[in-house]
């Protein structure tokens, strides 16, 4: 079996532009990959392209050797755009491996270890519109467990102590109005600059039980992580901004979080994530990787779940009600709060190509908050 030709399609899906590679052999069997939204995503298609004239003609199986070969032939580390389509290429060579196998990609990946994949859902507003999506969510699909933002006040104009005091609030209502087992983690967005401050909010939010507390920080100075993780009361999660196994090697290695949220879709694929899961698993580090992306990479992270121990829940976007549910065949749904394990071979998922070309990219813009004082604040 050999590779023939890697096809890219652009276009918009969600609330943002996404790119999808679909990988090609002799024998007909095909591959589909998503590729991560780094921002300028019209880069998807000539990288593409250049990925192409490195591995034509290579058997798809031979996905240690190919990605490899990748990384060695880029010469420098491929940086975010780089490792979205690198990422991409390699979903689609697992779902060409379980095809041609007659197996789930799971199996390939030494069989499962559980039976279904927890799940959570991002919700925004304040603590009425929170209570009252979670319920919605868990009536119509059973979810028990959710994410949202601290910020309840203008974390750029108010005072520390008062975007603190209103977090608490906000998570002591949301606490009050939804039932006790039910689980809610917070996002600060690496929008704190001072590790002190970031402490200061989880320490407001510990005394409701928070399920993690994901990337407070920007992820570049290890030792703040460090810092802040030995002092916090509630678990510290992180990773969304790192890249290959060597990245969260140093993180864990500094003891830097409780719980790595790796992209499928751009720390390396799925063979990579698979390293940095025995990575963590021999640092006592669970697993709840970051995927707010589409049906596609939810699959590849289905897989991924099913067989790996240190797993702990995945993030999760309904596809129902988004132009997803035109281009997608059966995506992953969930039940019961769980996406639920198919025996299809491959990922187990499918692409209407047709309906992919029709999609028209529509320019989608990354943008910063400004501060009173007119500098820039991150995202």
């Amino acid at each position: 079996m050999k590779i023939t030709a890697i096809k890219t399609y652009a276009g918009t899906f969600g609330n943002r532009s996404r790119g999808l590679l679909k990988v090609e052999t002799d024998e007909g069997l095909y591959g589909w990959g998503e590729a991560y939204s780094v921002g300028p995503d019209k880069s998807v298609e000539p990288i593409a392209d250049y990925i192409f004239e490195m591995i034509k003609g290579e058997d798809p199986r031979r996905i240690e050797y190919i990605m490899l070969k990748l990384f060695q032939q880029f010469r420098f580390p491929p940086g975010g755009t780089g490792l979205a389509v690198m990422s991409a290429v390699d979903h689609a060579l697992w779902d060409i491996s379980g095809k041609a196998a007659g197996l789930p990609v799971y199996m390939l990946l030494g069989g499962t270890v559980r039976d279904r994949v927890r799940v959570y859902h991002g919700i925004g507003g304040n603590a009425k519109n929170v209570a009252e999506r979670a319920h919605e969510l868990h009536e119509t699909w059973g979810f028990t467990a959710f994410k949202t933002s601290p910020y309840q006040v203008d974390i750029e104009a108010e005072r520390w102590g008062r975007v603190c005091s209103a977090a608490a609030r906000f998570f002591e209502d949301v606490r009050a109005a939804t039932p006790d087992g039910w689980e809610f983690a917070f996002d600060p967005h690496a929008r704190i600059f001072e590790p002190v401050r970031a402490l200061q909010l989880a320490n407001a939010l510990a005394p409701y039980d928070p399920y993690f507390y994901e990337e407070p920080l920007r992820p570049e100075h290890l030792p703040a992580w460090s810092r802040l993780r030995s002092q916090m009361q509630v678990p510290l999660a992180t990773g969304e901004s790192l890249y290959t196994r060597f990245e969260f090697l140093e993180l864990m290695a500094a003891q830097g979080a409780d719980i790595i949220q790796p992209d499928v879709c751009v720390c390396g694929g799925l063979l990579e994530m698979r390293k940095i899961a025995a990575i963590a698993e021999a640092h006592y580090v669970t697993m709840a990787p970051h995927n707010p992306m589409g049906p596609l990479a939810t699959a590849v992270n289905v897989h991924f779940a099913a067989a790996t121990p240190s797993f702990k829940i995945l993030e999760y976007v309904l596809p129902v009600g988004t132009e997803w549910e035109q281009c997608i065949i059966d995506p992953y749904l969930p039940e019961d709060g769980y996406l639920p394990l198919r025996d299809t071979p491959g990922l187990g998922i499918d692409v209407d190509e047709e309906t992919v070309k029709d999609n028209e990219v529509v320019h989608w813009q990354r943008t910063c908050y400004v501060r009173p004082d007119g500098s820039t604040g991150y995202i």
